[in-house]
């Protein structure tokens, strides 16, 4: 009896189309996904990573929208009144998601434009990060301390985007203040020399040495050398302690913020008193008393 029962069920007709529709979800997926990889693998030598991302993501939505319409006709569903229901939904689904489709617009401009690559280093606002992937919607970042951060598309076109790693080479600037009684040109020369021997700084183009300002405290100088995208991080961590170090040996002074009171060389030192002995600790209390101050 449950022979027969189970013979029944197989020659069903529903049975049988339960079974090729099941199938031919199985059957399309896997072929959806090494369609994706396949075109992915072929693009990744003629396009930019991110072309082959979106040929390949390109290839597996629009693949899964025809196996879609394919399942639904193996099923019996009449496709007009399907259009017609998807058009209206499509309509409402429009109006409600207009920020989605801003996204959208902006991806595309954004793709087509080119101002990122996936991989390159980025600061969108105070967001800086490495570039996973560029959508329709938004581009993915990886920060420099391993968090992921999804950032619109229309906020990115809208906003300032930097992009670290566009070009090969790029110059790090180091702001530098020496005491007023050093000589500018040895100052000069023992940068220029601290650049020389650093492996991470290019020759050409050549260290910009700069004397800048006058500034509140200090005489005020730029120090920027050239070096390789990739040694960004080397030659952060040497270069500021090797002008420290540098500095210390050379006896330059790096000047703190002071202040001097100054009178004029005809007026005599004016007396200054010293008072509110009474709040020093036991032991330590003084007579106040006056004291020249030149």
């Amino acid at each position: 009896m449950i022979l027969s029962a189970l013979r029944s069920l197989a020659n069903a007709p529903w049975a049988m189309q339960g079974v090729r529709v099941a199938l031919l979800a199985a059957g399309g997926w896997l072929a959806l996904r090494v369609a994706n990889k396949a075109v992915r693998r072929l693009a990744r030598n003629r396009l930019t990573p991110q072309g082959a991302m979106l040929a390949g993501k390109t290839v597996f939505y629009g693949g899964g929208v025809l196996l879609l319409v394919v399942i639904l006709n193996q099923m019996g569903f009449q496709l007009t009144a399907l259009l017609g229901a998807a058009g209206i939904l499509g309509v409402a689904i429009g109006f409600a998601s207009q920020t989605s489709l801003s996204n959208v617009i902006s991806g595309l401009f954004l793709i087509s434009e080119k101002p990122m690559a996936v991989g390159d280093a980025i600061s969108v606002g105070n967001t800086m990060g490495i570039v996973l992937s560029i959508d329709l919607l938004s581009v993915k970042l990886r920060t420099f301390d391993n968090r992921f951060v999804r950032i619109p598309n229309e906020q990115l076109l809208k906003g300032e985007l930097i992009n670290f790693t566009r070009f090969p080479i790029r110059r790090f600037d180091v702001n530098l203040g020496v005491a007023y009684k050093e000589d500018i040109g040895r100052v000069m020369a023992v940068l220029r020399d601290i650049a020389d021997k650093n492996p991470h700084c290019l020759d050409e183009p050549e260290p910009l040495i700069l004397f800048t300002n006058f500034g509140a405290s200090s005489l005020d100088i730029l120090f920027g050398v050239w070096f390789h995208v990739p040694d960004f991080l080397a030659l952060r961590k040497n270069l500021l302690r090797e002008i420290k170090e540098r500095f210390d040996a050379e006896g330059i002074e790096i000047p703190f913020p002071h202040m001097t009171l100054y009178t004029g060389s005809v007026t005599d030192p004016f007396p200054v008193r010293m008072t509110g002995a009474e709040r020093l600790p036991s032991g330590a209390q003084t007579d106040a008393k006056e004291a020249d101050v030149s």
